[in-house]
């Protein structure tokens, strides 16, 4: 009897595995959106007051900053004393509850993310440049997941906080140094509409050293050409811009690809059918496969966080024809917060640490010499 209730068990928990299954296959779009949408309507104070970008505070990162964590670095790594160069660091989304459209400064789960993005994605930066990245009101997460009017009028919100950020970059950073700009994710998503409208065609977009818009589909042929740079075609070449967004394999991106299609591109032009921009981080250029021996250190993530392990020679990568960047099979040690469709998205940057870090110095040093 006993023996009989437990195969009993063994099957409910089956039968349960297999309906929660089914049902995200089925209705994974409207879980999402009753997850991470907010109930009300978009209010500007809902999320406080703008951030006052001449006070520290308004910052993650700046030079002056004594608490600041981009200028982490693992063991066998130092942030420089005195740099050449400037990154302006977008911060990705960090704000995923429903209690508003956008995220309020002070609140507490958004700065712990925003410290864990400044030390994992800032800091590969840190031996080239002098980081600057702001805190902002950043649209919560729910505004990816609809086409409502309050989703647009969130990213505006927080755009004006990054448009406003980087007047004050600009005024503190001599005319003469050049500039590395660097997102992920909704951080691209600003930092790309800022080169549309603020930096392509004029004299800053020269100061350019590489734009890393990492974690966002660009289009080639109806994004780039709004940007004011162009796609990088390879290694160490300054003045260009990167994007890649990671899967492992099998990979299902088609929620990537139902963003990328259905929304146009900056020219105004549809980027149904165009290219999605991939950059592969290990090689520097677009076309190029590498194994994992190409690797020059992947952050390992802790239980807490904050540090990590560089492991090198832990994953491969390739760019595919429809634009994604795959990894191969899952990685170990990355097992959580993996999104739908083995999208690696929250380490679009980790997992290519050392890399990234050695293409900025690359890129750093062609534009110097030039």
């Amino acid at each position: 009897m006993l023996a009989r209730r437990f195969l009993y068990l063994i099957a409910g928990l089956i039968v349960l595995t297999l309906a929660a299954g089914i049902g995200w296959t089925l209705f994974q779009d409207q879980l999402l959106r009753f997850a991470f949408v907010p109930n009300g309507r978009f209010s500007a104070s809902a999320a406080g007051p703008s951030p006052d970008y001449s006070k520290a505070g308004a910052w993650l990162s700046r030079p002056d900053l004594s608490d600041d964590p981009s200028r982490w670095a693992p063991p066998g790594h130092s942030a420089a004393t005195r740099p050449d160069i400037a990154v302006f660091y977008v911060p990705p989304t960090t704000y995923y509850a429903k209690a508003s459209w956008n995220a309020p400064l002070d609140n507490e789960e958004s700065r712990r993310w925003l410290r864990v993005f400044g030390w994992s994605e800032a800091s590969a930066f840190n031996s080239t440049a002098m980081i600057w990245a702001p805190r902002y009101r950043s649209a919560a997460l729910g505004a990816f997941l609809t086409a409502a009017p309050d989703s647009a009028r969130a990213l505006d919100l927080a755009y004006g906080d990054i448009s406003r950020a980087f007047d004050v970059f600009l005024a503190q950073t001599p005319a003469s140094r050049p500039i590395i700009l660097a997102g992920h994710s909704q951080g691209s998503v600003h930092l790309m509409r800022l080169m549309k409208e603020r930096i392509a065609g004029t004299p800053t977009a020269k100061r350019i050293v590489a734009a890393y818009l990492v974690g966002w589909p660009i289009s080639v042929e109806a994004d780039i050409p709004a940007l004011g740079l162009p796609a990088c075609t390879a290694p160490g070449q300054p003045g260009c811009i990167l994007s890649w967004q990671s899967f492992a394999e099998p990979a299902e991106p088609r929620m990537i690809r139902e963003l990328f299609e259905q929304t146009p591109g900056l020219t105004g032009k549809s980027r149904k059918g165009t290219t999605m921009l991939c950059v592969n981080p290990l090689t520097g250029a677009p076309g190029t496969a590498a194994l994992p021996a190409a690797n020059l250190g992947s952050l390992m993530p802790r239980p807490d966080f904050m540090g990590a392990e560089l492991k090198k020679g832990a994953i491969a990568a390739r760019c595919d024809p429809s634009g994604l960047l795959l990894i191969g099979g899952p990685p170990k040690g990355f097992d959580s917060y993996v999104m739908p469709g083995n999208n690696y998205h929250v380490f679009d940057y980790a997992m290519f640490w050392g890399n990234i870090r050695a293409d900025a110095e690359a890129r750093a040093k062609a534009f110097l010499t030039q």
